[in-house]
């Protein structure tokens, strides 16, 4: 079992982790042990996550996302295989995390009347100094 937050634990049937060699540090042993981790999380199938914290998690995960719906992490950072196992379960957490924030709706501004004036003041002037310089007349 995964803890999320309060309201969101996921069970183990939605979490699948497949073990492979890992490329990086390790000498001989990157050799001989599996000691990178590839988590699959099903999560359009999942439960426990509401519709809309689905839709964000999709576009958050990006290419992580699969068509049929679950997000793949991999992690080879570590020699040791539990270690690789809890960075990605922690990453995977985080990113549920960050979905579960809903975005703040952008409220448009418009802006002020003294803004304004000044900007136009600025072209004005800016218009003035550039239109001095064209030719020279030789009378």
């Amino acid at each position: 079992m995964l803890h999320i937050s309060d309201e969101i634990t996921l069970q183990d049937w939605e979490l699948t982790e497949s073990f492979m060699r890992a490329s990086g540090p390790g000498g001989q042993n990157v050799n001989k042990v599996s000691s990178a981790v590839e988590l699959r999380f099903e999560a359009e199938r999942s439960p426990h996550l509401p519709a809309p914290v689905k839709t964000r998690l999709r576009r958050i995960a990006g290419r992580r996302w699969t068509k049929d719906g679950a997000v793949i992490l991999q992690c080879d950072e570590t020699r040791s295989q539990v270690r690789n196992r809890e960075i990605i379960r922690e990453r995977l957490a985080e990113l549920i995390r960050r979905a579960l924030v809903k975005p703040k709706r952008r409220i448009a501004t418009k802006p002020t009347r003294g803004s304004v004036e000044r900007r136009i003041k600025a072209k004005k002037t800016r218009a003035g100094v550039k239109s001095l310089r064209g030719r020279v007349d030789e009378d």
